[in-house]
């Protein structure tokens, strides 16, 4: 028997029509390149929006089509998160920190018809122009400079009444690519159900509780995994947005958290640092008590949870991946753990935490599904509403999911008796690097294609401002010279790595371990270089 209730569609476009009628008075402000401010409202983006949706819908961008922007967090970036979906197009964020062979590899495998890019972000569209074939380049400008494409705001005001696309919720409406994973960036091809869905956990009370009440300051990056869906959820409940633009220093948030009364936001942990450095070094200066923030990306070290909460700011670590939409774990505490002592409460916090609603977790180890007694590890594996079941034209890839249907992480955990999971290790010996992976296999390959390298290991370090970095280990070829200078330039220059990919250091060494078969024995190398201490000159980017 099914029930009575009507068959209506989960849906972007519900959002955007919902924020236009109920809170069209609500601010939204946007950090331009030059540090101004600019003030807009709900109604102005519910306009502009259908603006820009209707002008696509004329230059003849059909259902299915995948339009890419090249843009910082701001108003016009999220006009077209939502004006792109409602005409049945498909939004396609580009990560504007791949390496410019990477965008083009990304912009053709997608077939990106129409590229939106902030003017700033000109140079690197520039750098891979002649390799891609776009048939329109329109550019949101924040200054009068002149430019050879078509004008953002004017075609914006060209586009007259929009026709909304028949979607299903099962309709495609956005595409994100991995990044700096071995082998070629995947898509993932978010449906208007899924984000819908992933939107609706986001405002529960255990999880990130976005309201109406809230301020939401997105320090995540809306070119990267969606902003972890916090434009989505926040335009769904009316919450005024503050965008900081490329502005993410830690002065420049906390001027804005503190003028515009900020009460949610999240960052990958290398942002919180640096917030907790210069609260800690004006402790008066600006106002934060009452926040709370999402730390992801990489894990949020239980240090970096005290220091917030020293200045009132409550930590809250979730774990997802592009793959997953992004959220599928938060830590939080639950009411029957509130008696536990102080040390007990903050173990409980800096551990990735348990599933959200309408996710499945499990961990797999060598003997089947391992017991959740956060002593045995495994490979962590989700399924969901929201969770990809396979990656977009990329059938090769079928090996990520298993034959009963799990998206098989990568990540390697435990789950406690509680339901609360860690992260203990990766499978691929993956670097995550300020919130960015880094394929360490990629990174070796590319170092042992110099002459004068016989063989090379990179493995993570503790890095203490950005989680961990790679230090490459490399065996010179016999009788041949080779510094970390030349290999850094051979990187850049010969294997297109972008800069903050580089290893910050390389180890010189006669041999390097192996196993009996062969292998690079990279848990020796690890456990080798643990306490490794790098040099002030170590950027990481």
């Amino acid at each position: 028997m099914l029930g009575n209730m009507m068959q209506y569609p989960l849906t972007l476009t519900h959002f955007l029509e919902r924020a236009g009628h109920l809170f069209g008075d609500v601010e939204l402000v946007s950090r331009k390149p030059d540090g101004s401010i600019h003030r807009t409202r709900y109604a102005d983006f519910y306009r502009r929006a259908r603006g820009l949706g209707a002008a696509l819908q004329k230059a003849g961008v059909h259902r299915g089509d995948r339009v890419a922007t090249l843009m910082w967090n701001g108003y016009r970036h999220l006009e077209c998160y939502f004006a792109i979906p409602a005409i049945g197009a498909v939004l396609h964020t580009l990560n504007l920190r791949l390496h410019p062979d990477e965008l083009a590899y990304i912009v053709n495998h997608a077939e990106d018809r129409v590229i939106i890019v902030e003017d700033v972000l000109l140079p690197l569209l520039e750098s891979f122009r002649a390799q891609v074939k776009p048939e329109r380049i329109i550019v949101a400008r924040n200054s009068e400079e002149a430019t050879t494409y078509e004008d953002y705001e004017s075609f914006v005001e060209s586009g007259g009444e929009i026709r909304y696309a028949d979607l299903d919720e099962n309709d495609a409406c956005a595409l994100c690519y991995t990044s700096g994973t071995t082998g070629k960036p995947k898509g993932v091809l978010y449906s208007h159900r899924a984000l819908a869905l992933h939107s609706m956990a986001m405002a529960q009370v255990d999880c990130f509780a976005i309201s109406n009440a809230d301020v939401v300051l997105p320090a995540m990056s809306m070119f990267h995994a969606n902003a972890w869906g916090v434009p989505f959820a926040a335009v769904m409940v009316g919450s005024k947005i503050v965008f900081p633009g490329r502005m993410v220093d830690a002065c420049s948030l906390l001027e804005l958290i503190d003028k515009e009364g900020v009460t949610f936001s999240g960052a990958v942990p290398t942002v919180w640092l640096a917030v907790a450095q210069a609260l800690e070094a004006e402790p008066k200066r600006w106002k934060t008590a009452g926040m709370r923030c999402v730390v992801a990306g990489s894990a949020c070290p239980e240090s970096l949870i005290r220091r917030l909460d020293a200045h009132s700011i409550r930590v809250m670590q979730a774990w997802g991946l592009t793959e997953t939409s992004p959220i599928a774990t938060l830590s939080y505490l639950r009411p029957d753990q509130k008696h536990l002592n102080a040390d007990e409460q903050y173990r409980v916090r800096s551990r990735q935490g348990p599933a959200v609603p309408f996710v499945d977790m499990r961990t797999i180890g060598d003997e089947g599904e391992a017991a959740w007694d956060d002593q045995a590890l495994g490979e962590v594996q989700v399924r969901g509403p929201w969770i990809a079941s396979s990656y977009f034209r990329a059938e090769d890839q079928r090996d990520k999911w298993t034959d009963d249907g799990w998206f098989r992480t990568g990540d390697v955990g435990a789950i406690d008796e509680d339901g609360s999971m860690r992260i203990a290790d990766r499978t691929k010996d993956l670097i995550k690097s300020g919130g960015e992976w880094i394929s360490s296999v990629d990174l070796e390959n590319a170092i042992v294609g110099h002459p004068d390298v016989a063989e090379a290991a990179v493995v993570a370090v503790p890095h203490p401002k950005w989680a961990e970095r790679p230090l490459a280990v490399v065996v010179p070829r016999t009788g041949a010279k080779v510094s970390c200078e030349q290999l850094r330039e051979y990187l850049l220059t010969h294997c297109a790595f972008a800069k903050w990919q580089l290893p910050d250091d390389f180890c010189f060494v006669s041999e390097l371990p192996h196993t009996s078969t062969g292998k690079l024995l990279k848990t020796a190398l690890r456990k080798q270089y643990a306490e490794w201490k790098w040099s002030a000159a170590s950027s990481g980017q």
